[in-house]
């Protein structure tokens, strides 16, 4: 075993994770998350005319029940899996953005012919590709989300995330592999059907305005309020914004286990499509008591509950599409249709 290249493994995906712009996770994005909490509990205080101590703020913003909890535990155990092997045991899985991409092309060249390439100054389709793939990842984001929710199957591989009883911004490692595998997959496939309209219409492939290789629109609302929706910090949009955008709250009320909550939400940082497909719920501007997770299940937060009970649970769903072992070899027509 080479340890240094160990070390250096490690190193690079620290570096991956916590300093680049463009990662779920940075520094920068967490600062500002923080300092958003900061104000807003910060104003909630003088808003009640209360004092504001350093010690106060600090239990605001990290309650016990909350930093000690298993489930918080748990997610910090999902961290490290999917940072550190995850991505070396499923990352060959993934279908090629650029396969597809180059796909749709070649079929939208043998429909209607080569397009010259367009004469626009080169910030105008950059900012419409930009657009159109950010878009295009708020679309898959929410099609597998729903994807994961209707179909029993997927359920029991989602239901993984949702086993959380509190949130944290690390919660949103709490996936099951099937369930990333699957999402990386969609996303990939809805990427890549935009990235092929916008080389069919301009003529051209486009590079979409990026840090580190992240769109940048999506980079902006990582470091405003995304890592507040896997929190306590109860920010609701009202009114429009609440059509538009999933706000902290909008999230918070998808985990919640009450029924009148389900299957709602299922936004990124968009509650367009939300909004466009029926499946909207704008939270109230005042704090809904909510709870979360699945309380009566015994096997929650260890690794037979969360990575090998969703295996078993999804194959009890595939049974009845198997012939009874003692019916196998009968002929078809012989066998009970129940």
């Amino acid at each position: 075993m080479n340890f240094a290249s160990g070390v250096q493994f490690f190193l690079g995906q620290c570096e991956k994770l916590l300093f680049s712009l463009g990662s779920p996770f940075s520094l920068t994005s967490l600062s500002a998350a923080l300092l958003i909490a900061v104000a807003f509990f910060t104003a909630q205080r003088l808003k009640r005319g209360r004092r504001l101590h350093w010690r106060t703020l600090w239990r605001a913003l990290f309650p016990k029940r909350i930093v000690a909890s298993k489930s918080n535990e748990a997610d910090i155990g999902y961290l490290i899996f999917n940072v550190f092997v995850y991505g070396v045991v499923f990352g060959w899985a993934v279908l090629s953005y650029q396969s597809i991409s180059q796909g749709i092309v070649a079929g939208a060249a043998a429909l209607f012919g080569p397009i010259e390439p367009t004469t626009l100054p080169s910030w105008v389709p950059r900012v419409v590709i930009t657009v159109m793939l950010f878009l295009a990842y708020e679309l898959g984001y929410w099609f597998n989300h729903w994807l994961s929710h209707k179909v029993p199957l997927l359920w029991e591989f989602h239901k993984v995330h949702h086993s959380a009883e509190v949130l944290t911004p690390l919660t949103n490692f709490r996936v099951h592999p099937v369930y990333a595998f699957i999402f990386a997959n969609i996303l990939a496939v809805s990427a890549a059907i935009a990235n092929g309209l916008g080389h069919a219409m301009f003529g051209q492939t486009v590079p979409q305005y990026a840090i580190t290789d992240t769109n940048m629109i999506l980079v902006l609302f990582i470091h405003t309020y995304v890592h507040l929706q896997h929190s306590h910090v109860w920010i609701s949009f009202q009114g429009l914004l609440g059509r538009l955008f999933i706000s902290p709250a909008h999230h918070q009320v998808h985990h919640s286990a009450d029924p009148k909550h389900f299957n709602k939400n299922f936004g990124s940082c968009l509650a367009l499509w939300d909004w466009m497909f029926g499946t909207l719920y704008v939270p109230a501007k005042k704090r809904e008591a909510l709870t979360f997770g699945f309380p009566n299940e015994p096997d929650a937060h260890t690794v037979k509950g969360e990575l090998v009970n969703p295996f078993i649970n999804a194959a009890g769903h595939l049974k009845p599409l198997w012939p009874r072992k003692s019916e196998a070899s009968l002929p078809a027509a012989t066998r009970d249709p129940a």
